[in-house]
């Protein structure tokens, strides 16, 4: 059993539609699913990513409208990444980004890499990271149809940034129960605090990573619009996850047991630093209930949910994601 990198990594939002017009018309990435959350029907849950939203390349948004924004602290999915093709793709970035006022930093090194960090409308906070010497688990395909060049567009997710008070223990879920490698480290961006700790899986590389930032100075974060809800990590298929449920069980970490998404199946557990972590299979995948050429345009329900759908699109303001 080996976990093959970032599977997604879900967020918050408090405005679907300016969410959908940054992540679609600015960053060019496309919607494949427009659904809502299965354990709270009431809001909805758009999945961004490649063409087709293949494993590695979605980024999810969670809509709880009126939620306060985000306070950043320890015990935090503190920044998460997106990958470009290489380090020329950052430059037209940073132009992008100036001609749509996004907030954005100059580009730097992040563990040998070139990166450029940005904050989206509601100050979530993303790293854009190049690909141009990498090696290990391969990308995914920029969606041809996007307002943004191919050849520069976002090709799936990067490493995901922890932020936790005592690094110590995330470490040991990391490496002794979910085997995660350590890699190296980077000076931390913050002076004074402990250097970036890079563990990796699977094949390496910027699709399998997880950096462990270290922090004294920071409260506990208090989740709202523009924090991230958890990270997955991805499982080959569903016979592989139902192991890992026992692995987990047997190593006492309370979790969800087995879950049903549809699109995917799933485990959830916290680990020690209350992180919310989340196993997920790379199948069935997005295209099971929508043809490959429409996928995000209507609102998409699964089987088990499919009997309340008037109930629940009554509940819902109307959202259009149909690309003009």
């Amino acid at each position: 059993m080996e976990l093959k990198g970032i599977h997604h990594v879900s967020a918050v939002t408090a405005e679907a539609p300016e969410n959908f017009n940054f992540y679609t018309k600015v960053l060019g990435l496309r919607l494949v699913k427009k659904t809502v959350n299965q354990d709270d029907t009431s809001v909805y849950h758009l999945f961004y990513g490649d063409e087709k939203g293949n494993p590695g390349t979605e980024l999810t948004f969670f809509e709880f409208p009126m939620t306060a924004r985000n306070r950043e602290g320890v015990s935090s999915i503190s920044a998460l990444s997106l990958r470009v093709a290489d380090d020329e793709s950052l430059r037209f970035w940073k132009r992008r980004f100036e001609q749509f006022q996004v907030d954005h930093d100059e580009i730097t090194d992040r563990a040998g890499r070139a990166t450029l960090a940005f904050r989206d409308h509601e100050g979530q906070r993303l790293v854009l990271v190049s690909d141009e010497n990498n090696t290990g688990v391969a990308s995914g395909k920029p969606w041809d149809k996007s307002p943004t060049p191919v050849e520069h567009g976002i090709r799936g997710l990067g490493p995901v940034q922890l932020t936790v008070a005592d690094a110590e223990p995330t470490i040991l879920v990391l490496t002794e129960l979910m085997g995660f490698r350590r890699k190296g480290q980077y000076p931390s961006f913050v002076k004074g605090q402990p250097d970036v700790l890079v563990l990796e899986t699977g094949e390496g590389g910027t699709g399998a990573e997880v950096h462990v930032e270290e922090r004294h100075d920071l409260p506990r974060e208090q989740m709202g619009r523009g924090g991230v809800h958890h990270v997955a990590f991805r499982v080959d298929n569903e016979e592989e996850l139902r192991q890992w449920i026992q692995k987990i069980r047997e190593a006492r970490f309370p979790n969800s047991g087995f879950v049903d998404r549809f699109y995917f199946r799933s485990l959830y557990f916290r680990e020690p630093n209350g992180i919310l972590f989340e196993l997920a299979t790379d199948g069935p995948g997005f295209d099971t209930d929508e043809d490959i050429h429409h996928l995000g345009e209507s609102l998409a329900l699964p089987p088990f949910l499919e009997s309340k759908r008037e109930q629940i699109e009554a509940g819902l303001k109307p959202l259009h994601t149909k690309m003009d």
